[in-house]
């Protein structure tokens, strides 16, 4: 997403949250070695004991209030809202390392008493922190080890316990998410502020309209993609070239290094252009907000969002991260940022991780997110017998009702419920 559809969603996910956090009651305070990594429980206030423990987690953001953890425990599961060692902490993320906080998770409430199932929810970008826990769990190291690794994990994480099934709410795709971001136009990572003019997507000559929404050419879009790829690739080439240099002990630090990615957020085509994928490709199941369901080809009702060179060269634009952060949670090879992308060169990768998980899965994308497609892509890379994938109408990626779509939010109030009695009624059949 852009920074500024990022900002709103997640704003809106820790209102929606609060406001659920009040029905709720009592919580349990669950700290988890290191102490960085800590979680709160959730149990149902009435009904029968739950047998089915629900795992929520990000890999950097605070989700002990996630909305999931009240609505699920209110259903009847028994569920456990995790924050991750980097919590908050984008900048020196190593991302194998969460696997093991999702283990911490998994194992505690495997020891729960009544609890003879856990299910992993993967909410944007806990999508990624999920399919690849549970794609290691299922294959082994083997899995997140090899030449094509741009970070291969360690042997640390052999033996994970395998969850028993998988939930995705508006999932992120991983890293492929920052490649999408870049500006292609930059051509010189030491001179951002030239860019290519044939490349530049704020260049009136390439199709770039101030305050109306885009609509690029097939051969610009193409090229663009590509030279986005182009642009990843340079970079991933440069951080190799630095973690060589520490092995040969030439470079500054012998550890790590700072790395400033200046361009990386607010060039993202899909934003002001609504061509490009801003739905699903095939009919699918939509969720009405009267609680109906219908099969169709969906359209996103997330309006075009504006994007700005002025807002594009800003220091709120750029990425800092360590080159360990960025080989592990940033990069992915490629040769089109949309369509030509070696998925299984990054850990991240939610796409690479399902063609390795085989326990059920559901799928959820919200009807005004821009992550609708690729939550599309996900389901079909899934290698899971039983899947099942949902678009529920009316919400944004913070799962509240989108007030600027079109339409008053009172249209699509019933979004979040319908949402969640979904999942219950997914994970009841199935456990």
């Amino acid at each position: 997403m852009s920074m500024i559809l990022r900002d709103f969603g997640f704003t809106a996910l820790i209102v929606a949250a609060a406001a659920a956090a009040g029905a709720q009651s009592r919580p349990e305070y669950i700290p988890f070695a290191p102490t960085t990594v800590k979680g709160a429980l959730f149990r149902p206030d009435s009904g029968p004991a739950p047998h089915v423990g629900v795992l929520v987690m990000h890999r950097t953001l605070n989700f002990l209030p996630h909305i999931a953890n009240t609505e699920l425990a209110r259903r009847g599961f028994l569920v456990l809202g995790m924050n991750s060692r980097f919590d908050n902490n984008d900048t020196a993320i190593h991302w194998e390392d969460i696997a093991l906080d999702v283990r911490s998770g998994v194992e505690f409430l495997k020891r729960q008493p009544g609890i003879t199932r856990v299910v992993l929810l993967g909410y944007s970008g806990g999508g990624p922190t999920m399919s690849f826990y549970q794609a290691v769990a299922e294959k082994g190291t083997v899995y997140c080890q090899g030449p094509n690794k741009l970070s291969p994990c360690g042997n640390n994480l052999a033996g994970l316990p395998k969850a028993d099934g998988l939930v995705f709410i508006d999932a992120s795709p991983g890293a492929v998410g920052a490649l999408r971001g870049l500006n292609a136009a930059v051509t010189d990572e030491a001179a951002p502020r030239m860019l290519a003019p044939d490349l530049n997507p704020f260049n009136p000559a390439n199709g770039f309209v101030p305050d109306r929404p885009l609509h690029y050419s097939e051969e610009f879009k193409a090229k663009y993609f590509a030279a986005q790829s182009a642009r990843m690739n340079r970079l991933i080439d440069a951080a190799q070239a630095m973690v060589m240099s520490m092995h040969e002990g030439t470079s500054t630090f012998p550890d790590d290094d700072v790395m400033v990615i200046a361009r990386a957020e607010g060039a993202r085509l899909m934003d002001p252009d609504p061509t490009i994928h801003h739905g699903t490709s095939k009919p699918q199941k939509f969720l009405r907000d009267n609680g109906t369901i219908v099969t169709k080809v969906v359209d996103s009702i997330l309006p075009p969002v504006r994007i700005s060179e002025a807002g594009n060269a800003t220091f709120d634009a750029a990425r800092m991260m360590t080159v360990t952060s960025f080989l592990s949670a940033t990069a992915i090879r490629s040769t089109s940022s949309m369509d030509g992308v070696d998925w299984c060169s990054s850990n991240t990768s939610t796409p690479c991780a399902l063609r390795s998980i085989s326990v059920p899965v559901l799928f959820t994308a919200m009807g005004a997110s821009s992550l609708m497609w690729d939550n599309e892509v996900h389901f079909e890379n899934a290698a899971s017998r039983d899947k099942d994938f949902v678009v529920v109408e009316g919400l944004l990626h913070g799962i509240i009702p989108c007030g600027f779509c079109g339409a008053s939010e009172r249209e699509y109030a019933n979004g979040a419920k319908n949402l969640f009695d979904y999942i219950q009624q997914w994970i009841n059949k199935r456990f």
